[in-house]
């Protein structure tokens, strides 16, 4: 992953997580609800960074986005997408 700017964050955490600290301009959509909002999500510009606590659960976002062909990559801890990335 590069320092270059991007065009969407999405974090997997729950809501109250999310709201509890995230990354600014970053997008809400709980691991849950991924495949529910899969067409959402592929609308998306692209490339699309994930993140969560701790990378585990955007691994799993990753996986199952790219099973549909969304180019996305896992940012791991939503803390260390803040420091690398920039909206």
């Amino acid at each position: 992953m590069s320092n270059s700017k991007i065009n969407v964050i999405i974090d997997v955490r729950s809501h109250e997580e999310f709201m509890g600290g995230n990354v600014a301009g970053s997008i809400n959509i709980p691991l849950g609800e991924i495949q529910s909002r899969l067409d959402e999500i592929k609308s998306m510009i692209q490339p699309i960074i994930l993140c969560c606590a701790s990378g585990n659960r955007s691994g799993q976002a990753m996986v199952y986005l790219k099973q549909f062909g969304v180019e996305c990559e896992n940012g791991g801890g939503w803390i260390e997408v803040n420091y690398k990335y920039q909206l």
